[in-house]
């Protein structure tokens, strides 16, 4: 709503042109006469209100450009507040300053928030909580030079402001004194003089602009009507102004045809100060004409300006709207079925998300932002209070957690020497696998605890890598050596126990076979079981020399599973060919009549035999495994 104030042409024409009549019935006139044309008062008010302020401001009026503060990291506001106070006036950055005060506050604000939620999850106490930061320290440090410098340079000018209003009232008793009892002859080129010195005169205090004015330009108005000695040069007056206050009304009837109702509204303050300071009256019967030709087109602007910001207003409370629902979203956010960290982070998310929403809607004048933003917070901290009480009940089972951690980290770093390959191996694997099993740690312990058994793993594994590259050398040596000797024996014609004796133990002098290339093993002893059945031995004593040799080779290859299995297949064989040998016994009890030459006794009878004699070799086996320690 604008503020109010008249026509300053029609004010001198209903003031008492009496050169007795003082300064305070001037005032006092004039202020009276606002009531003939109510219509205007408040638009013209406003604009001399501004003038007056623009007047008071103007070294403070610069071309800085306004960068994208808020996609600025932290040390960038820091960097750019430095180059401001440093480069510039201190009247002239104070918009850009606070741009980046606002910037900086909000995104510091998040990063102490962060850092306290942590605090707080790691079951800190709030009264403990403190932070602090370098760039913060920076960033205060500048802050204080530029509100230093801003405070002496308004000391300053406060005192310029009072001396210029000195400087005016000096210029209205002159000007007062002239019309009292100036020299006739000179007075007009006194007067003159005196309106080159009041325009030359710099800004005065805002409160003090507008009295200050009327009451020149009421003893102006008493001049020019006192001047009867010097007609032609006071008509010559009123036509220049005249013509100057036209060119004036057809710049601000322009003005309703710009698209940028802004840079409108201030062209026409500038049209206002030009009309108060710069120009003088006209003429009475132009007075009123003129005046209300300005008023017009100025309450046009006036209009336009005010719907403009209605549509605004408009604009505003859709944002409004779009951020009092998301709050309502992350008011009414649901957390009670949150049991686990992996349940809060989900949570987490979805807060962020709604976050974003919030932000993304617009931003506000802070006028209109304030209240939605202390709901917003108020909405968010209901949140954070719900789950920061998780995470202090979750302290104790973190803690459990990192105990149970430190311990597989003490076993892995007296594991990391280890020579014992595959018993270590094993552990490492099984410790690594228990370590997944385990939750959460107190955060601030989580990167220490890891980096010291990702280390102890990583030394023992490294070396594990190492040492199988240097075996897988010396090993393919031996395979390759195997696999000729392999040919070269198919190609013999063995005839002798001792030469095949002598077979085996060439075989075992040519060394280990890599555990992936153990099937030549298996093709050796093919070959030897086919030189002893080549000799002239009994069925049982071969039996067991090839058993002896593949058990051998198992005991050469340490692989104690294969011979367990070994010896849990020769118990079964055992007990298979004990109920073999009973069942066919069983049988020939219902035969009992038949003779010894009956065909099927005959056959019963060599089965159970040939049971037998399986069952001694089965035995002999068993017998011998069990001799073996291992």
């Amino acid at each position: 709503m604008l503020d109010k104030n008249e026509n300053p042409e029609k004010e001198v024409e209903n003031v008492d042109v009496n050169p007795l009549t003082n300064t305070e019935e001037a005032v006092e006139n004039l202020e009276s006469s606002e009531a003939e044309a109510p219509e205007t008062t408040e638009v013209i008010e406003a604009i001399d209100n501004q003038v007056a302020e623009d007047a008071e401001k103007s070294d403070e009026k610069n071309e800085i450009p306004m960068l994208d503060y808020e996609s600025m990291e932290l040390e960038g506001l820091v960097e750019e507040l430095e180059k401001l106070v440093k480069n510039n006036p201190v009247q002239q950055i104070k918009t850009n300053a606070d741009a980046i005060k606002n910037a900086f506050n909000s995104k510091f604000g998040k990063l102490l928030s962060d850092k306290k939620e942590a605090f707080l999850a790691e079951g800190g106490n709030v009264i403990d909580f403190q932070f602090s930061s370098p760039i913060k320290s920076s960033y205060n440090t500048l802050l204080g030079e530029y509100k230093t410098k801003r405070d002496a340079y308004y000391k300053a000018l406060e005192g310029q402001l009072k001396a210029n209003l000195d400087k005016r009232n000096q210029v209205i008793d002159a000007l007062k004194e002239l019309i009292e009892s100036g020299d006739a002859k000179t007075m007009y080129n006194d007067f003159k003089g005196l309106q080159t010195q009041w325009k030359s005169i710099g800004p005065v205090p805002r409160t003090k602009y507008n009295d200050t004015w009327k009451i020149y330009h009421h003893h102006v108005e008493r001049f020019y009507d006192l001047l009867h000695l010097s007609k032609d040069f006071r008509e010559l007056d009123f036509k220049h102004n005249l013509e100057e206050k036209l060119k004036l009304i057809a710049r601000a009837e322009g003005l309703a045809a710009k698209d940028n109702i802004n840079d409108a509204f201030k062209e026409l303050q500038d049209l206002h100060k030009l009309w108060k300071e710069e120009i003088g009256p006209v003429s009475k019967e132009y007075r009123e004409d003129v005046w209300q030709k300005f008023s017009k087109a100025t309450k046009v602007i006036h209009d336009k300006r005010h719907d403009h910001f209605r549509a605004l207003k408009s604009q505003y409370q859709g944002i409004i709207d779009v951020k009092l629902a998301v709050i309502e979203k992350i008011d009414a956010f649901d957390t009670s079925n949150n049991k686990t960290h992996k349940d809060w982070q989900n949570s987490i998310k979805g807060i962020e998300a709604l976050r974003k929403e919030y932000f993304d809607a617009g931003k506000l004048p802070y006028a209109k932002s304030e209240a939605v933003w202390q709901k917003f917070k108020g909405a968010t901290k209901k949140f954070n209070a719900a789950k920061n009480t998780f995470y202090k009940h979750e302290k104790g089972s973190q803690n459990d957690n990192l105990k149970q951690k430190m311990a597989l980290i003490e076993l892995a770093e007296s594991l990391k020497e280890s020579e014992d390959w595959e018993e270590s191996t094993n552990t490492m694997k099984r410790i690594q696998s228990d370590w997944k099993k385990i939750g959460h740690v107190p955060r601030k312990f989580s990167d220490d605890i890891w980096k010291r058994f990702k280390a102890a793993c990583n030394f023992y594994f490294d070396r594990l890598h190492a040492r199988k590259n240097e075996l897988n050398k010396e090993q393919q040596v031996v395979v390759d050596t195997k696999v000729a000797y392999l040919e070269a024996f198919k190609s013999e014609e063995t005839s002798s126990l001792d030469a095949v004796n002598l077979a085996i133990e060439k075989w075992k002098e040519l060394g280990s076979l890599p555990r992936n290339m153990r099937h030549l093993d298996g093709k050796f002893n093919k070959q030897i079981d086919a030189a002893y059945e080549k000799l002239n031995l009994g069925k049982e004593e071969v039996a067991m020399m090839k058993f002896k040799n593949v058990i051998n080779s198992y005991l050469d290859q340490e692989d104690f599973r294969k011979l367990d299995n070994e010896q849990f297949f020769l118990r079964k064989k055992i007990d298979e060919t004990v109920r073999e040998m009973q069942q066919l016994e069983n049988n020939l009890s219902f035969i009992s009549n038949a003779t010894e030459d009956n065909p099927f006794v005959i056959n019963v009878r060599q089965g159970i035999n040939k049971h037998k004699e399986d069952l001694d070799v089965w035995q002999l086996k068993l017998d011998y495994l069990k001799k073996l320690k291992y």
